[in-house]
């Protein structure tokens, strides 16, 4: 397998100059006292009916899912959870007894029917990539960035892992379907050079992705490289937390441009400000909803760690199954809570091998969507 090699930085270019080049060409935006773009109106053009550019079996439908996926169809009576227990420094914590997880559903205990531990198990995944003209002008330093925090992830894979490259500027584009042949993901790769406009609708790539990624089994999540910036999506930011409520596939956010935005703080207005901030929110909203995990690196060094977090969360979770208490067809969102309690059913006490009390998080997803009763 050859190396993904990222391009390397030109010594010229002036970083701060860079700096305001990127930030003051920006595309429509959504006003500071909106959270989103509005939706265009029923009388504008047409909705697009536009194929993905490369013909792809990454597709809505089952019967279009790449050979040799697993592909099923959930058990309405059944709610199955991946739990992953982290330590204050991102590491996960194994050899956890299944005793001492709690699952609560609107807060009602639930009975665990069954309770497993992943090792190391290949993961499917589609990276989805911020790459427009609002931030990733050819040799600019977010382009730069951007194509690092890519180029690495993939590096990161093993061998039987799935991996999707999706890219979205004005809408989402298939570079490669999943697959575990690293030189048609390198290929993928290598049409991230020049970016075409200067829209980045972030909302709409990423209902597009988890909604195609929904009937998949086994481990799968979304690595999200971008700004968080979304200029001019149809979709609003709570259909998009619906919708990827729904798909119930976990995102975990890379945010780009943490350090060129400190550089540039002095240079932006209240406006500006505000609009990253909402990026921000919304990166860490999307992650914390999906059961995924978001990150915000201000230096190049810091994207090892983060890989390694990703796959960790992965790789090494606790799969719990529980048949809910609540069996009503109703089309409700039901909140989910896991716990680790000790017998007592106090909170569970952690400690390291020096037997000091550890920190820890619990990493599921918060809730799930009844099925609703087809008459």
């Amino acid at each position: 397998m050859k190396s993904l090699k990222v391009p390397a930085l030109a010594g010229g270019v002036c970083l701060l100059a860079g700096l305001l080049s990127v930030f003051a060409q920006q595309g429509p935006t959504s006003s500071s006292s909106e959270t989103v773009a509005k939706p265009r109106k029923k009388d504008s053009q047409p909705a697009e009916t536009e194929e993905p550019k490369i013909p792809s079996k990454f597709s809505k439908k089952d019967k279009d899912i790449p050979e040799g996926l697993p592909t099923f169809k959930a058990d309405v009576n059944t709610v199955q959870l991946d739990v992953s227990v982290l330590d204050n420094k991102g590491r996960f914590i194994p050899k956890i007894p299944g005793g001492n997880f709690r699952v609560l559903e609107d807060d009602v205990p639930q009975k665990i029917a069954s309770f497993t531990t992943g090792n190391e198990a290949p993961m499917t995944v589609a990276m989805v990539v911020e790459f427009s003209n609002l931030f990733q002008q050819y040799w600019s330093q977010g382009w730069y960035e951007t194509l690092v925090a890519a180029y690495g992830f993939v590096e990161t894979l093993k061998p039987e892992d799935y991996v999707a490259v999706v890219a979205y500027d004005m809408r989402p584009e298939i570079l490669s379907d999943f697959t575990t042949d690293r030189s048609k993901t390198q290929e993928a790769m290598q049409r991230l050079r020049i970016a075409a406009f200067s829209e980045a609708n972030l909302y709409d790539a990423l209902v597009d992705t988890a909604d195609r990624m929904s009937n998949i089994e086994g481990r799968k999540a979304i690595v999200l490289i971008a700004s968080g910036r979304d200029t001019f999506s149809k979709l609003t930011f709570d259909k998009t937390r619906k919708a990827i409520q729904q798909a119930a596939v976990p995102i975990y956010a890379i945010s780009l441009l943490q350090a060129m935005r400190i550089m540039a703080d002095a240079y932006m207005g209240p406006i500006s400000r505000l609009d990253f901030l909402q990026a921000d929110n919304q990166m860490r909203t999307f992650a914390k909803e999906t059961g995924g995990q978001s990150f915000f690196p201000r230096f190049l060094g810091e994207y090892p760690a983060i890989y390694k977090s990703i796959s960790d969360s992965l790789r090494n979770q606790y799969s719990i199954t529980y048949h809910p208490t609540n069996q009503a067809r109703d089309g409700k969102y039901r909140k989910i809570k896991v716990e680790l309690v000790n017998p007592q059913g106090e909170p569970l006490k952690i400690t390291d091998e020096k037997g000091k009390p550890m920190k820890y998080q619990v990493i599921a997803k918060p809730g799930y969507n009844a099925p609703r009763e087809v008459e």
